[in-house]
């Protein structure tokens, strides 16, 4: 059954963004079913397959984050519904037709894939299903850019592949869409609706997530993340603002729960927006980070939100994580956004600590030219050991700066070096930074690129190294010719003492 049209009423109409959650869910299936089928046949056969199902989960994924980054960019929204008018009916019978295929119990499973493959490629002109589903996911990626006022949106790219599944709709027999659903884009109206102006620095919290994991520590005890909400459905406006700028998407449980933080760009406050589902229908949340406090409890992250009517808090969300990389990074990324955040009232102590760690140690550091904490913290459920750098005093103390994750390389004796009474260098370390202003090529020595640490004391930098080496680490390989860094004070947006937005009455 093709996917249904929806004629456009002037106002954000959720049907076809829940379409694609819809088509999602489908695609997931169909994905199963092929991977079923895949194990069921000889071994010459899998490399087609497995690429059909490779593109297929794609294709969830890319609905999924539509639908999610479409609550974050409502009046941005009726600008792609006329496109995906014409890629869900024909994405749908796609989808379908390959779930007709493998049904067909009269024929062996092989033949089922070689009639599903052989024909449906025939009936497009000879394209091969996988590639089929790289258009649709071309065509959902252009989507995405344009949703979200990306310099990479390109018009004429999004109008070669419309042109292409035009082509697909028109050969598998779909009609063309019986109604326009949204407004036309004329080219001239780009540079209107087009690109937000972007700093050539992009916000810090973009970079956290889409660096490689140097290293993956699972967690124990995982159970299915829960979003307690209070929830409105898919295309309800949540308040949020004209200018936002997405920070980053994660998906949890195989995306049955996504979270985005996006950052309001007039007062650059950051906000999380939760959808979950319930009963095959998506439904959302929004919170500031203003507005909600965290703690660990085992492998999950629960964030929690002040209810104004009961008057007390309740939890908003609770999000488990894989690895104990993950929710490390997760936390101080919270955390800071939280604290520079000009509504936050106040950050309690304990919302900077990550309960489960035990400090192995502590000291002063000049770090990029300015005082820092720097505090080796292990991990008790999973043994993992992690440097971790805080402002050291001043409104924003405590306040995550960077954190590195110490792996197996630590145990090279060239992993770590004292240069000096107060220099030590550290080799392969990865740092993600969680401060706009802080710089760590300013800390980066040498043709390897080895992180310098400055102690304010050579006792300090004695005891770092005994935490990895023992006693007998503490020789120096050369005199401190060094002078000591100029120490700055670091500008600091002061905390506002404004009022928390009030919670939703539930």
């Amino acid at each position: 059954m093709p996917f249904l049209e929806m004629v456009y009423t002037g106002k954000v109409d959720g049907h076809l963004l829940r379409g694609c959650c819809i088509e999602a869910d489908r695609a997931d299936i169909v994905s199963l079913y092929l991977e079923g089928l895949r194990n069921a046949l000889p071994d010459h056969f899998h490399a087609h397959m497995t690429a059909l199902i490779e593109e297929i989960h794609s294709s969830s994924r890319a609905l999924r984050d539509l639908a999610d980054q479409s609550q974050a960019h409502l009046s941005r929204v009726p600008m792609m519904l006329n496109y995906l008018n014409i890629v869900l009916p024909c994405l749908s019978r796609t989808l379908h037709d390959i779930t007709a295929y493998y049904e067909d119990k009269t024929v062996s499973k092989e033949i089922r894939w070689r009639r599903m493959y052989n024909k449906m490629k025939d009936e497009v002109g000879g394209l091969p299903l996988p590639q089929r589903f790289l258009i649709y996911n071309h065509f959902l990626g252009m989507l995405k850019l344009l949703l979200t006022r990306s310099p990479n949106f390109d018009l004429n790219a999004l109008d070669s592949l419309r042109s292409r599944i035009m082509q697909l709709r028109e050969a598998r027999g779909i009609c063309p869409p019986s109604a326009q659903v949204g407004p036309v884009i004329p080219p001239e109206m780009m540079a209107v609706i087009g690109p937000v102006d972007t700093d050539p620095n992009a916000h810090w919290a973009e970079q956290i997530f889409s660096l490689p994991l140097p290293s993956r520590t699972a967690l124990k005890h995982i159970k299915p993340s829960t979003s307690w909400g209070p929830h409105q459905p898919l295309g309800t406006p949540l308040n949020t603002p004209k200018e936002s700028q997405i920070l980053f998407r994660r998906p949890f449980d195989d995306d049955r729960l996504s979270l985005v933080v996006y950052l309001n760009l007039a007062n650059q406050c950051a906000f999380l927006l939760i959808r979950t589902f319930h009963m095959n229908t998506p439904w959302f949340s929004l919170r500031g980070a203003h507005e909600l406090c965290i703690h660990r409890e085992g492998s999950a992250l629960q964030l929690r939100r002040w209810s104004q009517t009961a008057q007390c808090s309740k939890p908003w969300a609770s999000l488990y994580f894989q690895t104990w990389e993950e929710m490390v990074l997760f936390h101080s990324t919270f955390v800071s956004l939280k604290a520079r955040n000009a509504l936050t009232v106040d950050v309690r102590a304990d919302e900077y600590k990550l309960a489960g760690e035990r400090r192995l140690f502590q000291a002063q550091i000049i770090d990029d030219g300015y005082r820092h904490s720097l505090i080796v913290f292990q991990d008790m459920q999973t043994k993992g050991i992690r440097l971790h750098a805080a402002v050291w005093d001043g409104e924003l103390r405590r306040c995550p700066v960077w954190t590195a994750f110490v792996t197996h390389q630590s145990a090279s004796p060239t992993w770590l070096q004292r240069k000096s009474r107060h220099r030590v260098w550290l080799k392969d370390i990865q740092l993600y930074v969680f401060c706009q202003r802080y710089r760590q090529q300013n800390q980066r020595r040498g043709r390897a690129g080895a992180f310098e640490i400055f102690f304010s004391s050579p006792e300090a930098a004695a005891r770092f190294c005994e935490v990895f080496y023992g006693s007998s680490a503490g020789a120096t390989t050369d005199d401190d010719a060094a002078s000591v860094p100029q120490v700055e004070d670091r500008a600091v947006p002061a905390v506002m003492s404004a009022s928390v937005e009030e919670a939703d009455a539930e």
